[in-house]
Formats: C-alpha cells, sequence, structure tokens
C-alpha cells in the first residue's frame, strides 16, 4: 500500500494512517473518535483510548431533521474531552461512511484540527491490532464553538432546486439500481420513506465506494480518483458540486474525497439527498 504523502492528495494531512494512529491514541492533545452505522459496535471492541459519537443522538436533533445547534455541539465537545485546540481523528465501520459524515459536521461547527484514520476499523481489524471494550473517560471541558455554519460544506433544499434549474454538478454516490430506480434503497437496507425513485436530473452516477480500495477500506491514490471523477464522468473541480445519497452519509465519503484529496474548491453535501428529493412534489426526476 502506497503511503498517504506519496499518493498525490492535495491535503494529505486530513488522512493519518493506521500506524500514527496506535502512537498517539494515548496523547492527551488528541482525540479518537469512532462512529459507525452499526451504534452497538463500539462497546465491543474499538481502538485503545477512542471514544464513541453516535450518530443518531449525538450529532442529530432529537426532534427535527437537522443537526445539533450550537449548543449541542459544545455539550457533545464538552463530554468527550475536547478542546478547539485538540486534534480529531475519526474511524468506524463501512469503510469510514459514518466516520466521514461525523467528520463533516464537526466542519460545520469549524473544529477543523480533524483527520480521518484511512481504512477505519476494518483495515485496524486486518492489521490484527488490538482492540478495547474500556470506555474511557476525559475531565469534561469548556468548549465555545461558533454557530453552525451551513454555507461552505451543506446545501440544502430551495438551494438545491434551483442549482439543478442552473445545470449545476450533481454526483449520485447511491448504488446503480437506486439511481436507476429500481431499487428505493441500498441492498439489504429497508426503504427509508423515499416515494418516488431514480435521480436528480443530470446527475452522474459515481458510487462513493469506487473510490476505495475494497481489500482493506484506504482511499484511492489522486490519480485513480482524478481518473474516476474528472475522466470518466467529467466533473469540473473548479466549479460547483453538490453530492448526495439517502440521508448524505454516504455522499459525506464523496465530499471528504473530492474536498480534501482532489482539492475541488466547492463540493457541498445535500444531505436532505434522496429521502427528501423522492418525496418532494413538483420536483423533477430521472430514471
Amino acid at each position: 500500500m502506497t503511503a498517504i504523502a506519496d499518493r498525490g492528495y492535495r491535503h494529505p494531512d486530513r488522512l493519518v494512517s493506521t500506524d500514527w494512529v496506535a502512537a498517539h491514541s494515548g496523547d492527551p492533545d488528541v482525540r479518537i473518535i469512532e462512529s459507525n452505522e452499526d451504534t452497538l459496535l463500539y462497546a465491543t471492541g474499538h481502538v485503545p483510548g477512542a471514544v464513541h459519537v453516535d450518530w443518531t443522538s449525538d450529532l442529530n436533533d432529537q426532534l427535527r431533521r437537522d443537526y445539533i445547534e450550537r449548543e449541542g455541539f459544545e455539550a457533545l465537545m464538552s463530554k468527550i474531552g475536547v478542546t478547539p485546540d485538540t486534534t480529531v481523528v475519526f474511524y468506524g465501520d463501512k469503510n469510514n461512511w459514518w466516520a466521514c459524515y461525523a467528520f463533516w459536521v464537526f466542519q460545520l461547527f469549524g473544529h477543523t484540527k480533524a483527520h480521518v484514520m484511512d481504512g477505519g476499523r476494518l483495515k485496524w481489524q486486518k492489521e490484527g491490532r488490538a482492540w478495547s471494550t474500556d470506555t474511557p473517560s476525559f475531565p469534561a471541558t469548556i468548549y465555545s464553538a461558533p454557530a453552525r455554519d451551513d454555507a461552505r460544506h451543506r446545501i440544502l433544499r430551495d438551494e438545491v432546486i434551483q442549482f439543478q434549474k442552473r445545470g449545476g454538478q450533481f454526483v449520485d454516490v447511491r448504488s446503480p439500481e437506486e439511481y436507476a430506480g429500481t431499487r428505493m434503497h441500498m441492498p439489504e437496507y429497508p426503504n427509508e420513506g423515499a416515494i418516488r425513485g431514480g435521480h436528480i436530473p443530470g446527475a452522474k452516477s459515481v458510487p462513493w465506494a469506487r473510490a476505495i480500495n475494497p481489500e482493506d477500506g484506504t482511499f484511492k491514490t489522486a490519480a485513480e480518483l482524478t481518473a474516476l471523477y474528472v475522466d470518466q464522468n467529467g466533473l469540473n473541480g473548479a466549479e460547483d458540486i453538490v453530492a448526495y445519497c439517502r440521508i448524505g452519509e454516504r455522499s459525506s465519503h464523496t465530499w471528504f474525497a473530492l474536498t480534501y484529496l482532489l482539492g475541488f474548491e466547492k463540493v457541498r453535501n445535500y444531505d436532505g439527498s434522496w429521502t427528501e428529493w423522492g418525496n418532494l412534489v413538483g420536483v423533477p426526476i430521472e430514471k
């Protein structure tokens, strides 16, 4: 496997290796964060010293379909012992779907000292590294966060509608069957409520997993990613791009790859995604 620094990424520092995490798991200025689709997985074994951030209860508002506001983020950071100067490193299951999702939410609050462990749980396990079932405890901190800023990394429904009317670039990272409208959900997953199938007109179909090496969950090189997104699918990194999936989790993985590994200038994640677009009245759909 090529070292991260040698893969040609625009911002290689956003990824760290399993070796780096093993060497820094006890560093008081570093907080390792596990975030999984399977919220019970952490308790069965995790990277020693890692804390758990539950995407359902820690990052999402418990009443509205939205993310926590500033007060909730400050409380979360205090709970896991993080200050504005703490380096946070995310990893998780599903080749870091949810790690990238958590990373993305942290960026809405401007915590830029953030990284992703390349390969996630899969790579850590395949290397035979130690797991821990101990739940670490850190002294609570006082964390002062800015108000959540959705403008840079997130795009909401009304702007998505206008962006589509202008012929903006969309990348649909779902499975080919979801894109074609022959399936309303991922294989082996329940239907999450979309009434119509298909895709946003003009969207390119680039399933998120094509950006990773399936044997260990690591990201492909910049040359391979450029071939995938630019050469094969015609994305222009100098212009706005919107990534979407079903609820914004898979598309956050693609957002990370396009933004930090390829250095595309303005990529936003449409977290409303197909569970919103597939239920909207009057919006255009292609199959």
